[in-house]
């Protein structure tokens, strides 16, 4: 039953690292990337469509990705969702592809997105909190109804301690690794 609990608390604490990585993967870098394109949807015949479902997006040097279409009519509709995004790119678009060059970002505009990427981790400290809030409740309700003793639950609790720090340690050492990755030039 412990173990249950257990288990639980590190598939919650890895749900959150995932999310943690995917919501950071969005943020600019100063890099090409095509997760920056994930969050953007077109409207396409009244459905709104992630832009990885309509084209194909490479990254052919640093500062460039290149968006091709698989429907060429499409191409308005994919440049005005992007222009219209908040992702701050600038597309340009020679009737079979669009271009979009990544400029180089502002120390400004870096410590912005470190700010961004740090309230992202704050958000998966939470889920793991909340992670090890459920297996405590759930080790208090097994002890209570006598399903184990005192010393086993202590232990449990302990363990529900250092997992949770570990995992807090874990969101850390992805925040600075995007942090060092966005202050770079």
């Amino acid at each position: 039953m412990i173990d249950e609990a257990l288990e639980e608390l590190d598939a919650g604490i890895a749900k959150a690292h995932e999310s943690l990585k995917r919501e950071l993967a969005r943020l600019r870098t100063g890099r090409a990337s095509p997760e920056l394109l994930d969050s953007i949807r077109v409207d396409y015949y009244g459905t709104p469509t992630p832009i990885s479902q309509m084209a194909s997006v490479t990254v052919p040097e640093a500062r460039m990705m290149v968006v091709k279409p698989w429907d060429k009519s499409t191409i308005q509709l994919i440049m005005k969702a992007i222009m219209t995004s908040s992702i701050d790119l600038n597309p340009q678009n020679d009737g079979e592809l669009i271009r979009l060059p990544v400029p180089q970002l502002t120390e400004e505009r870096r410590k912005g997105i470190v700010k961004v990427a740090r309230d992202h981790g704050e958000k998966c400290k939470v889920a793991v909190r909340a992670a090890r809030r459920d297996a405590k409740a759930f080790i208090e309700t097994l002890k209570k109804e006598g399903d184990v003793g005192e010393d086993e639950a202590d232990r449990a609790m302990k363990e529900v301690e250092a997992r949770t720090k570990a995992g807090g340690s874990r969101t850390d050492e992805i925040v600075a690794k995007k942090e060092k990755g966005i202050m770079a030039i």
